[in-house]
């Protein structure tokens, strides 16, 4: 069955694109556009465009199966980008045998074709909603199928320790000679590894989509909503010399090597002095509590205690005036001073840094993965014990076949098309 869909932002533009994918898609482009001669695959014509109604002059380009995005034949019209344009030549194609296309099927129907793997269209996913470059980068290497590469390849180390399992259920009179037990546990233990380094990602991949929470705080008048307005470059929140200022959290985003961070200003920390302040000061302990990364602007011989595993960074505000020797930098919102250094510090401590590895970004690869990984170690636990190959042949059966999951091979329809749905119509 033949698809179409309007490929690009609705809206006026530059351009439009119009595509068509199915067995039959270039014959309604011949309908459609005055070329009279042969479509050469791969070659953009320029011609006049039916739209029944109406003709427009644009272009017109036909990638021949399975050499295309989808495996099928796929025609694209690229048109002016008028929305009343478009959606006359998307009608056109469905007066001559094209249906409608479904939110993600064109890339779904890749999919399907072997194209791309599951893994690879969340990461396609992934960049066309980024809202940060690292973002981006993360999704491109989710769609360059670094994560399915990996998972493939685990599946093959699960399933040649399960040839020599299911061996030794089938002629137990042999018995599993030493040699290959021995194997076998260590082939276990690299695979639980190399799962617990791509688990051990997910932290990075969730800062990466969501951004990463860091929290201003410090005493009355320690300089922070100064610091950040000029973090972010701009007044967003009230500057006083009066203490308690800041009754309730103020929240800012600023990109620091393509990563979001989101600055929370904090109210002062401080017993509270009416019900109004005592709830800011609540809400400031809530913000240190959910950040990633704190910053504490420290007055001298002042200690406050911080959340466990949080990485916090002491700053000497107000340097211009008075350096604070105690701090790991010393800034001046007033000057600039200390600006480029502190955000270094924030990327380095509340980030660290990129890896050209698989990130993990999705909540289901990491759930997989979690079971694949106590799927492994209990296979693992049993073979180490010298315990009978049938205690633990399902364990990596299992561990296998949720791994599959993540490149698609094994994923239900319901997964396939949950995934498929968050794409727009035209992708």
């Amino acid at each position: 069955m033949i698809i179409s869909a309007i490929a690009t932002a609705e809206g006026r533009g530059g351009v439009a694109i119009v595509r068509m994918s199915g067995d039959g898609a270039l014959d309604i482009a011949r309908k459609m556009f005055s070329r009279k001669g042969e479509f050469v695959a791969n070659t953009m014509y320029a011609g006049e465009i039916d739209g029944g109604t109406f003709k427009d002059y644009g272009m017109c380009v036909y990638f021949r199966a399975p050499k295309s995005f989808t495996g099928e034949d796929i025609v694209e019209f690229h048109c002016h980008g008028g929305s009343e344009i478009a959606r006359g030549i998307l009608r056109r194609s469905f007066e001559l045998g094209a249906r409608p296309a479904q939110r993600g099927e064109f890339t779904k129907r890749a999919f399907l074709n072997g194209k791309l793997s599951l893994s690879a269209a969340e990461g396609m996913a992934e960049m066309i909603n980024a809202e940060s470059e690292a973002q981006i980068r993360a999704g491109y290497l989710l769609y360059g199928e670094k994560l399915t590469v990996e998972g493939r390849r685990l599946q093959g180390q699960l399933t040649e320790c399960l040839a020599s399992v299911e061996a030794d259920i089938d002629y137990p009179e042999e018995d599993l000679n030493t040699d290959s037990r021995t194997q076998i546990v260590h082939t276990m233990s690299e695979v639980e590894a190399s799962i617990s380094a791509i688990l051990g990602q997910y932290t990075a991949g969730r800062k990466l989509k969501s951004g990463i929470n860091c929290a201003i705080c410090g005493k009355p008048n320690a300089g922070k909503s100064s610091l950040f307005n000029a973090l972010l470059g701009y007044e967003r929140a009230i500057v006083s010399n009066i203490p308690g200022t800041t009754r309730d959290t103020v929240d800012g985003t600023i990109s620091i090597h393509g990563v979001r961070f989101r600055l929370v200003d904090t109210a002062g920390l401080r017993d509270g002095e009416d019900v109004i302040e005592c709830e800011g000061i609540r809400r400031a302990e809530q913000a240190i509590r959910a950040a990633d990364v704190i910053l504490y602007l420290k007055g001298e011989d002042e200690e406050y205690e911080f959340p466990q595993n949080t990485p916090v960074i002491t700053v000497g505000a107000k340097c211009d005036l008075q350096k604070n020797k105690e701090c790991d930098v010393s800034v001046s919102s007033k000057t600039g001073e200390g600006l480029s250094e502190l955000c270094e510090l924030l990327y380095a401590r509340g980030y660290g840094r990129e890896n050209e590895g698989a990130y993990l970004l999705e909540e289901r690869h990491y759930r997989a993965l979690e079971r694949a990984h106590r799927a492994v170690r209990a296979a693992y636990s049993a073979a180490a014990e010298g315990l009978p190959a049938e205690l633990y042949a399902e364990d990596i059966r299992l561990a296998r076949l949720t791994l599959g999951e993540i490149t698609g091979d094994t994923a239900t329809e319901s997964v396939i098309s949950e995934i498929f749905e968050k794409f727009c119509v035209g992708k």
